[in-house]
């Protein structure tokens, strides 16, 4: 499997070259933009979807390719041509553009699958060197003086902008809505970012390769599997006591499917991520599923936390996005207070 940028006319390419060689033989190719710290969980669960569609389509030879990079990246490629199928992301506005500016794929998307097109879920944590020697226990200590921050820019990507509102959300709460103290926090907050990636793996490397900053903020599920896989010696993972509830929608790509003649196929590879299968991979890369029996059964892998949604804190992402992040918001106001 690999998990390289494919422009439409080399993956369209494959497809034409294996029915060339293998006569009337089918040939299904499907093309998957997702965000940036995926690779790994989908290099796990295509090979099920593959022998899955295949049993059920003798003769039919499909072909999963990825692209990764920052959610809102991966969108614009779209809207600028790039002809992925399916969309697998990790914020709601990298696939409602697609509809509000492209009219790719239908304004009710949304609606197609269960949990508003949501398999799995997450939240941030926070990944620090072992024997947390900052003392980082949760939102709070990381404004202190000394405590060097690497994060995703969220002006690039959706992990970026949950842990900014995660962050927002959460002291927002402890000040008792109190804004002014909510923003002079947020100052000194993101004052600490040694380094803005614009993606979450860049910044997965800044932190664990590069040996920068003392803290990592990603996806509770990132954390974790890069704890993992360097041994528990090297690193401590802590989940904050109030964080915000990630939601990873998926769609397929309407104008795409339709132009490519792979609909059944797309429809039929994001139906698969609900299915026990898949459910059961997914947990094992520590996200969050809504099935109640697998998450018992993972439960060790996931520390209570009281979740809240950006629609209730934020008023929903539309709001969120032009209070915070469009230009000129919250985000380039505090940032530009804090080089003062």
């Amino acid at each position: 499997m690999t998990f390289t940028l494919f422009s439409g006319r080399a993956v369209r390419g494959c497809v034409a070259a294996a029915m060339l060689a293998c006569g009337p033989a089918q040939a299904t190719a499907l093309l998957n933009s997702s965000y940036d710290v995926a690779r790994e969980l989908f290099a796990a669960l295509n090979p099920g979807f593959i022998a899955q569609w295949q049993q059920a389509h003798p003769g039919d030879t499909l072909t999963l390719r990825q692209s990764h990079a920052g959610s809102s990246r991966q969108a614009l490629a779209i809207l600028q041509g790039f002809p992925a199928d399916v969309v697998t992301y990790n914020q709601v506005t990298d696939v409602q553009i697609l509809h509000d500016r492209g009219q790719l794929i239908a304004a009710d998307w949304r609606d197609r699958l269960p949990n508003q097109s949501s398999p799995y879920y997450s939240t941030m944590a926070f990944l620090v060197r072992k024997g947390n020697p900052k003392g980082i226990h949760d939102w709070s200590d990381l404004a202190r003086d000394g405590v060097r921050l690497v994060f995703p820019n969220p002006k690039t990507s959706g992990n970026g902008r949950y842990t900014y509102l995660a962050a927002w959300g959460a002291m927002e709460q402890a000040f008792n809505g109190d804004r002014a103290r909510t923003r002079a926090w947020m100052q000194k907050f993101l004052a600490n970012v040694e380094v803005f990636d614009t993606g979450g793996r860049g910044a997965t490397t800044t932190f664990v390769e590069r040996g920068q900053g003392d803290v990592l903020i990603s996806f509770e599920s990132e954390v974790n599997s890069l704890r993992d896989q360097a041994g528990t010696g090297d690193y401590d993972v802590i989940v904050p006591a109030t964080n915000i509830l990630a939601e990873f929608p998926v769609a397929w790509v309407d104008k795409n499917v339709e132009k490519n003649g792979t609909a059944e196929a797309a429809k039929a590879y994001l139906n698969y991520l609900y299915s026990p299968a898949a459910q059961h991979i997914i947990a094992g890369f520590y996200y969050r599923v809504n099935d109640t029996q697998m998450m018992k059964a993972n439960e060790s892998k996931f520390p209570p936390t009281r979740l809240f949604r950006v629609e209730d804190r934020f008023g929903g992402w539309p709001s969120a996005m032009a209070t915070h992040f469009d230009r000129g918001g919250e985000l380039d106001q505090l940032l530009a207070a804090g080089h003062r």
